[in-house]
């Protein structure tokens, strides 16, 4: 099989497949390159209400496929960085359901998302120091914002890997789930999810990370959209909201 991205859509929530099984799902070049285009085609698309990533079977993803990091042409890691950032910046929740393996890039990506539900028995590291590669500033940033700087530095320095229990601890992942029960609990989660305000979700998205200019854009929204008066309609009236907003292009 082709190592592609697979995607699909369903109630809302769009799913995007890792799928490279000979090699456990590592990131070829060309699927760093095609996910940037990928996510903004999805961002863009109305339907969309959330966005899991995965990998096919039972693996999230191995990293780089290293046998892709002699071609010629753009530089790997940039292509990574670049997927990365585009991941980051999605508009909408983003999370991340990983089994087994979650190394290198693949770390890179399931910490760009805003979540990470793992089953069991799944194994993060990040490995850049058994190849002698800087590992990228922006990754860097991020995965030190979420573990801590001595659990960055534990993974950065080693190379090691670490359970789901180690992970669900450091704040790597936020569900550890039993065998068999991570599909019912993403399903049921992004069902939340998409039923909630998209104004809601992305202004605390960009509050939460970091961003500092856009405090009177979120206010004008807010004041201008009519969810705040849907969703307090709908409470009182004991029925689902029907929010309206919808990011803007």
């Amino acid at each position: 099989m082709q190592p592609q991205l697979e995607q699909s859509l369903s109630e809302g929530v769009a799913t995007v497949v890792i799928s490279h099984p000979a090699k456990r799902n590592a990131m070829t070049s060309a699927m760093w390159r095609a996910l940037p285009p990928l996510l903004e085609a999805l961002a863009a698309d109305p339907r969309v209400g959330a966005l899991v990533l995965t990998g096919a079977g039972d693996t999230f993803c191995a990293g780089a496929d290293i046998s892709t990091l002699r071609e010629p042409g753009e530089d790997p890691k940039a292509l990574a960085v670049r997927a990365e950032e585009a991941l980051a910046a999605f508009p909408k929740p983003t999370l991340a359901a990983v089994r087994g393996h979650c190394v290198g890039g693949g770390s890179q990506l399931a910490a760009a998302c805003d979540l990470r539900f793992a089953q069991e028995g799944a194994l993060f590291g990040v490995t850049p120091a058994k190849l002698g590669i800087v590992y990228p500033a922006s990754a860097t940033r991020r995965l030190t914002a979420l573990v801590g700087p001595a659990t960055a530095k534990y993974l950065l320095f080693s190379g090691e890997l670490i359970d789901s229990t180690r992970a669900l601890r450091t704040g790597l992942v936020d569900e550890v789930l039993a065998a068999g029960e991570l599909d019912e609990r993403v399903a049921a989660f992004t069902r939340i999810l998409v039923s909630r305000s998209r104004l809601t979700q992305a202004a605390a998205k960009e509050f939460a990370d970091g961003r500092t200019d856009r405090d009177a854009y979120w206010a004008a929204q807010e004041h201008g959209c009519g969810d705040t008066a849907e969703g307090i309609a709908a409470f009182l009236e004991r029925r689902a909201p029907r929010f309206g907003w919808q990011p803007q292009p």
